[in-house]
């Protein structure tokens, strides 16, 4: 890790140069002053993805640190979960089907307005290793395609849809009488804040591209999941350790929770905020 010099009430050392930073100096479970908050907030922007370590957040807590960013997200698969509805449990056993996250994915993006960020606080660890999240810069994605590409792209819009995972992958029905949300966003969508261009596709929503015929869609769907997934310039790395908070910009990143621990377990607790306004080019 590298200091980053410029922050006056936080300590931030980045993971890469482009994405990811650790975040020291601060005790989540208090409030933070306007100045902390404030530079957390740039820093957030900045690296897109923090990481907290040496936490110690009950529920209450961990929402109170959520909700200085906005309101609180309720997840489409909620239902299923039971429990504080503001709270999504993460919980992957020797048992478990499957673990949500497996697979490249921006969160909810099947919501009309999607989450604008996640905060996920990890309690429990595999006991011999394992179980890191990678994430990945959608802002670098749209960079490194060719001017070409993007002027194909940026006329775009693809369908994202949560029976996709939910039901296809997870084979958990909606809630009795509903269905998963279904949504459509433009393929490059502009960051609402820093006004930068991002690739806002993602092989965990997007069923499809409008306007194209189906061999057309696939293709360059698998196209641009393929230089996400493959290009590893992109990414950053969180090896957790119990009582991490991690908290990412929904907005311009993706992720993907590697399972690479079966038989051990690992067990988190997961609040998101909502965004502000759905997706614009």
């Amino acid at each position: 890790m590298t200091h980053v010099n410029g922050y006056a009430s936080i300590q931030v050392d980045s993971l890469t140069p482009h994405i990811g930073a650790q975040v020291s100096g601060v005790n989540l479970d208090k409030e933070l002053s306007n100045e902390q908050f404030s530079e957390l907030y740039q820093a957030w922007l900045d690296w897109k993805v923090l990481v907290f370590r040496d936490q110690h957040l009950d529920a209450e807590q961990h929402k109170a640190f959520a909700r200085r960013f906005g309101t609180l997200h309720v997840h489409p698969m909620q239902h299923s979960y039971g429990g504080d509805p503001e709270i999504l449990r993460v919980r992957t056993t020797k048992d478990s089907k499957y673990t949500a996250g497996n697979g490249w994915h921006t969160d909810v993006t099947c919501d009309e307005i999607p989450p604008m960020a996640s905060a996920l606080y990890i309690k429990e660890t595999p006991e011999h290793g394992g179980g890191d999240t990678l994430f990945a810069n959608m802002y670098l994605a749209y960079d490194l395609l060719s001017d070409t590409m993007k002027s194909l792209l940026e006329n775009l819009t693809a369908v994202h849809d949560g029976a996709l995972p939910y039901l296809g992958n997870y084979k958990v029905a909606p809630p009795e009488g509903d269905a998963y949300p279904k949504n459509e966003h433009p393929v490059i969508v502009t960051h609402p804040e820093t006004t930068r261009k991002v690739l806002f596709v993602n092989s965990g929503f997007t069923s499809h591209i409008k306007g194209m015929h189906p061999f057309e869609s696939k293709a360059l769907l698998q196209m641009l999941f393929d230089h996400i997934g493959r290009t590893h310039r992109l990414t950053c790395r969180v090896a957790w350790q119990p009582n991490t908070l991690t908290l990412w910009d929904n907005r311009c990143t993706q992720h993907h929770a590697v399972w690479d621990y079966f038989p051990e377990s690992r067990y988190g607790e997961r609040v998101s905020i909502l965004g502000n306004s759905r997706p614009a080019a």
